[in-house]
């Protein structure tokens, strides 16, 4: 019993650092994100946070898949609900977008990116975490086709493929913050995109 009261304070001291370290990337980017920085955050110390995550790269890696296993769960629920397929695929694009260029998620994945060559855990890591966007957006697809929302004979793998790229290089401008790419207007050019790659019946 005491071992399993350990292990919950495990993941909840754990859970307590994801958190933190996202909402310090959110905040001040994250150049500036130190094991001794987010250790101060938390009241703690650096060698603390070493001892569950190892390494600043590992920590980043978990806050990732922490962030995407929650926009997974919000995903499942969106797929479930009762809605036309095209208001899903609409609030599908927007749950994608990151929220604006301090938008911690996104900016990690930029981070990320640039590693994923010479690092196979977090190459497997993307491919996972893409994999479950491709899959879900899928499902979506063929539900609406099935529905007679969209276009019969629609090539479902290839269109979400093609849109998830698209939706890709529109999030990394907003990240960026490049001008005239703002998350407002690269909703409404992912819509049209959407729009023209998955025609509406």
């Amino acid at each position: 019993m005491a071992g399993a009261a350990r292990r919950r304070d495990g993941r909840i001291a754990q859970e307590r650092m994801l958190e933190e370290a996202m909402a310090a990337i959110a905040e001040d980017g994250l150049a500036t994100l130190t094991m001794s920085a987010l250790a101060e955050r938390l009241g703690t110390s650096g060698g603390h946070i070493l001892y569950y995550f190892g390494s600043k790269d590992r920590l980043l890696l978990a806050a990732l898949n922490w962030s995407e296993q929650q926009l997974t769960a919000e995903r499942t629920e969106l797929l479930g609900r009762r809605l036309t397929a095209h208001r899903k695929l609409a609030l599908f694009v927007e749950l994608y977008l990151p929220l604006g260029p301090r938008d911690p998620r996104w900016t990690l994945w930029i981070e990320l990116w640039a590693r994923i060559p010479s690092n196979e855990p977090l190459r497997a890591a993307q491919q996972e975490i893409d994999d479950g966007w491709q899959r879900d957006l899928e499902a979506l697809l063929a539900k609406g086709v099935e529905q007679g929302r969209f276009a019969a004979g629609l090539d479902v793998p290839a269109r979400a493929s093609e849109l998830l790229a698209l939706l890709d290089g529109l999030s990394t401008r907003v990240v960026l913050g490049e001008r005239g790419a703002d998350r407002a207007t690269s909703l409404e050019r992912a819509r049209s995109a959407a729009a023209l790659l998955i025609p509406h019946i």
